[in-house]
């Protein structure tokens, strides 16, 4: 985590020292307040991360001689097939086109987006809280 908070700190104080160079020479404000916003968020990831650094233990990422194996565990489960995800698309492809066709397409969009969202969520759930 060392290595982050010291590229966002950085990244900041690149972004800036351009937002001071794009104010001077541009003196367009809406560009510089973004610049300026962008220079705080970015200051703000850079210190919680050089933060957190110091109060985890040292992760594989930080050592020079660590290879990729050394960081590697189990990432999660992954349902084998479902048909939700085909749902999801589904609804979320119409909801789309709702804005580009007519809000009334929204009508058919939200059920598919519903049945996808709660299928998924809910697709292992069977009796108290068995994975089957």
């Amino acid at each position: 985590m060392k290595i982050q908070g010291k590229m966002f700190i950085w990244l900041s104080v690149f972004i800036l020292a351009m937002a001071v160079l794009y104010g001077v020479w541009s003196k367009e404000p809406v560009g510089t307040t973004a610049l300026f916003l962008a220079f705080g968020l970015s200051i703000m990831i850079g210190y919680y991360l050089a933060f957190t650094a110091k109060r985890v233990d040292a992760m594989a990422q930080d050592d020079k001689e660590a290879d990729v194996a050394d960081e590697a565990g189990e990432v999660g489960f992954f349902a084998p097939h479902s048909w939700q995800p085909l749902s999801l698309a589904t609804g979320g492809a119409l909801a789309f086109l709702a804005i580009a066709m007519g809000w009334w397409l929204l009508y058919f969009s939200f059920p598919l987006i519903l049945i996808g969202l709660f299928g998924w969520v809910f697709e292992f759930y069977r009796g108290e809280n068995q994975n089957q």
